[in-house]
């Protein structure tokens, strides 16, 4: 702070991103709560059902394959259910109430931090950080509306956590004049539109990870090794064959974001250098990213690349794009050396 008695508006943002994180980390834990607490409702019913199994005298292991595809499509019709008809867990609706309320804090945070530079607050990496993980909380509570993925809250929460306590505490910087180069509407188009893509492409991945997790488990009750399956909330989980289809649905979605982005930084490039491209780091690394996702799009749709493949893929173009973020724009130089780091 720059005085003892007068807060600045950057100040006042600066206290209200750490109260969201304070809030998000809160909602990490009761997320975290909801998965152990399905996870321990998976149990009970198994072991009911082993036990009515033993009083019958049918087999386990086929009817535990059964059981598990049977509550495998119950999940997968559930994931669509209308807010009103989803399951009331407890622990799960409190993680959402207070991921929206950190998102209300985030949301003033970024809001201040543009007052007080008198423009939009995405100019540096402190900035781009707080937009970003802004925004990947927006698109996860717009998606429950349409879907019920709150068991992706632990991730979603987690990450936000992670991304914008490590902006917070390794690359703010106090407000400075926009670099020329960066006095453009293009600054309020490109960005915005590469961080909704970066939301989409974090949801897929978060999909991902369970999708990969999920096939695990299915593998082995195939096998009839179900025993040390992995984590028992994943018996309340859709099929991996959905999570996978839901991931590749945020995964086109954000694409089309994406190739609007190098789309729009070409013509932003032509207008603040006179070229569209360069071969600059970060044009570089742009385009290596939407080659992946056109790489996983197209393999998934022609190839017939399913499963743990397609999920590996995913990942990877979300890890390109965590590099493409911080590695690319602390370590690397260039014209797009934005990050406002010394």
């Amino acid at each position: 702070m720059t005085g003892t008695e007068t807060l600045t508006l950057d100040d006042v943002s600066v206290l209200l991103v750490w109260t969201a994180i304070a809030i998000y980390a809160l909602a990490f834990i009761a997320y975290t709560v909801d998965l152990a607490r399905r996870g321990a409702a998976a149990v009970e019913a198994k072991d009911a059902a082993a036990r009515t199994r033993e009083l019958v005298g049918v087999g386990a292991a086929g009817e535990t394959l059964v059981e598990a595809r049977a509550a495998a499509r119950e999940a997968d019709a559930a994931l669509e259910a209308r807010p009103a008809d989803r399951p009331r867990l407890l622990w799960a609706r409190i993680g959402t109430s207070l991921t929206v309320l950190g998102f209300l804090f985030h949301l003033a945070g970024a809001v201040t931090r543009g007052i007080a530079a008198g423009r939009v607050p995405w100019s540096n990496m402190y900035e781009f950080a707080l937009t970003g993980t802004l925004l990947i909380v927006l698109v996860y509570l717009v998606v429950l509306v349409k879907y019920d993925l709150r068991f992706l809250g632990t991730f979603i929460t987690g990450l936000v956590v992670v991304l914008l306590g490590g902006a917070a505490l390794g690359f703010y910087v106090e407000v400075v004049p926009l670099m020329d180069p960066l006095k453009s509407v293009w600054l309020v188009i490109h960005v915005f539109v590469a961080s909704l893509a970066t939301a989409l492409f974090a949801l897929a991945f978060g999909l991902s990870v369970l999708q990969l997790m999920q096939a695990r488990r299915e593998a082995k009750l195939v096998a009839a090794a179900a025993t040390g399956s992995g984590p028992r909330f994943l018996r309340t989980l859709p099929s991996s064959e959905k999570l996978e289809s839901l991931a590749y649905r945020f995964a086109i979605i954000g694409f089309i974001f994406w190739t609007f982005t190098l789309i729009a930084g070409s013509i932003w490039a032509n207008d603040a250098w006179g070229r569209y491209w360069g071969f600059d780091t970060k044009e570089v690394w742009t385009f290596i990213i939407w080659v992946l996702y056109a790489g996983y799009i197209h393999a998934r749709a022609t190839r017939g690349w399913r499963g743990s493949r397609s999920a590996w893929l995913s990942i990877i173009g979300f890890a390109a794009v965590l590099f493409n973020f911080t590695i690319v724009n602390m370590f690397f130089k260039g014209l797009h050396a934005y990050s406002g780091l010394s």
